[in-house]
C-alpha cells in the first residue's frame, strides 16, 4: 500500500504524523528554498529553518531577512513548483520574533506551516502559543505551533509533572494551533552535563529516558498529541564498539554493499534509536544529515504483518472478544484497540512494507537517492546544516 499525499491544508493529526525525519537547517543558508527542495526530493516532508541555536548569537537579524526572503520566492513559484516543498516551519527564540516574521512576511507567510517554539518552558511557551494565534488571524488555515520540550523544568525530576501538567492545560486551550509536540533530546542530556555516542540511544541516558517516559505518559495518552523523537545528532565518524545491524537479513536479500553503506553513514545506531522511539509512543525525528531522512522514514513504514493485525482488531470491534493472528499473535480489542488505531494512521501516511526485502528494498532506494542528489556517490552525505 502506498503512502497517501500529505498537504499543510490535510487534517492536523495527519499533518503531525507525517513530519517523519523533520531536517534542520539554519536561517543564514543562502538558499534556504533550494536546499528545501533538495531535500524534499530525497524523502524530507518537514524542513525547520532555526533562527535559534543553529545560527550565531549577532546573525539574528540576517537570518530573518533570509527566511523571509525565501518565503516570498515561495509565494512566487509556479504552483507545481510550489507543490514540491516541503512542509515549513521556523524556529523562533520568542514571540516577538513570531511577530516580526509574520509581520515581514506579510502575504508570504502562506507558504509558512508553522513555527518551531525553543525552549517551551511554562513561562515561555504561553505568549509564543498566543502569538502563534494572533498571526494566524485571517489566514485560510491556522498556523501551526511544535513546542520544544528541552528545559531545566522538564529534566529535574522535582519539577517535571506539575510543569507538564500546566504545559497540557495550555495545549489545550491552543489545541487548534499546536500541532504535535517535540522533545529536545541534546538539551535535556546537556543540563545534566551528559552527550549520547554514536553506539548509544537516547533511551540508554537514564535520566532523559526518564523525562521523555514522563512526557509521553503526559501528551501520547488517547492519542492526544503525537510526540517525535529528539534529534539524532550524529554524522558518520569513527567508532568503536561494533556495528548494530545484523548481516543475516542483507545478506539474504544480496544487499550487504547496503548494510555496509549505512554503517559508513553512521545510521545504524539511528535505526535502532527509531525502533526504541517507536516502541515506546514517538513517531518522526529531527534529523542533521540528508543520509537521515529515508532512514526515518523507511523505519516509520508499517509492516504487512502489523498491518494485518491491526485491520483484524478493527473488525472485532464489533463483535468484542479475540481471535489468533495469523502471524502467530493474539489479537484482543481492549488492550490492542488504540495501537490498531496507530498501525492503520501509519499506514495512510507511511504505506505498508509487503516484506522485509521490501524494507530493503526502500532503505536501497533512499540511500542511492541520496547520493546521486548530493553528487557523492558511495562517499559519506554532507550535512545540509
Amino acid at each position: 500500500m502506498a503512502p497517501e499525499d500529505v498537504t499543510p491544508d490535510s487534517d492536523r493529526q495527519r499533518i503531525a504524523l507525517a513530519l517523519g525525519a523533520t531536517l534542520y537547517m539554519p536561517g543564514t543558508r543562502p538558499d534556504l528554498v533550494g536546499d528545501s527542495l533538495r531535500v524534499a526530493s530525497v524523502g524530507a516532508t518537514s524542513v525547520v529553518w532555526c533562527l535559534e541555536d543553529a545560527i550565531e548569537h549577532d546573525a539574528v537579524e540576517r537570518a530573518e531577512r533570509g527566511v523571509v526572503e525565501a518565503l516570498e520566492s515561495i509565494r512566487s513559484m509556479p504552483a507545481h513548483r510550489r507543490s514540491r516543498m516541503p512542509l515549513v516551519f521556523v524556529r523562533v527564540r520568542d514571540a516577538d520574533q513570531i511577530r516580526r516574521v509574520a509581520a515581514a512576511a506579510g502575504g508570504a507567510l502562506t507558504g509558512l506551516t508553522g513555527f518551531s517554539l525553543a525552549k517551551s518552558a511554562v513561562d515561555r511557551v504561553e505568549p509564543m502559543l498566543a502569538a502563534t494565534r494572533e498571526v494566524s488571524a485571517g489566514l485560510h488555515r491556522p498556523m501551526y505551533a511544535m513546542p520544544i520540550l528541552e528545559s531545566p523544568e522538564i529534566a529535574y525530576v522535582e519539577s517535571r509533572r506539575p510543569a507538564l501538567a500546566r504545559l497540557a492545560e495550555l495545549f489545550a486551550a491552543y489545541d487548534e494551533h499546536v500541532l504535535c509536540v517535540r522533545v529536545g533530546g541534546t538539551d535535556l542530556s546537556g543540563i545534566f552535563g551528559l552527550r549520547r555516542d554514536r553506539d548509544t540511544t537516547i533511551w540508554d541516558v537514564a535520566v532523559v529516558r526518564d523525562a521523555l517516559s514522563d512526557i509521553l505518559n503526559q501528551f501520547a495518552r488517547n492519542g492526544d498529541h503525537v510526540v517525535t523523537g529528539p534529534v539524532w545528532e550524529h554524522i558518520p565518524g569513527p567508532r568503536f564498539l561494533k556495528p548494530q545491524l545484523r548481516t543475516t537479513p542483507f545478506a539474504e536479500h544480496h544487499a550487504t554493499s547496503l548494510r555496509r553503506q549505512l554503517i559508513n553513514n553512521d545510521v545504524d545506531g539511528l535505526m535502532r534509536e527509531i525502533n526504541l522511539d517507536k516502541t515506546n509512543g514517538m513517531y518522526g525525528k529531527t534529523v542533521i544529515h540528508p543520509s537521515h531522512i529515508s532512514v526515518v522514514n523507511s523505519l516509520l513504514a508499517v509492516h504487512v504483518d502489523e498491518y494485518d493485525d491491526a485491520v483484524a482488531i478493527d473488525q472485532l470491534r464489533e463483535r468484542g472478544g479475540v481471535a489468533a493472528s495469523r502471524h502467530g499473535r493474539m489479537n484482543e480489542v481492549g488492550p490492542h484497540g488504540r495501537w490498531a488505531d496507530q498501525m492503520l494512521a501509519r499506514a495512510a501516511v507511511y504505506g505498508v512494507l509487503a516484506d522485509d526485502a521490501s524494507l530493503v528494498d526502500l532503505l536501497a532506494i533512499g540511500q542511492r537517492v541520496t547520493a546521486d542528489e548530493f553528487n557523492l556517490g558511495d562517499a559519506p552525505v554532507r550535512v545540509v546544516s
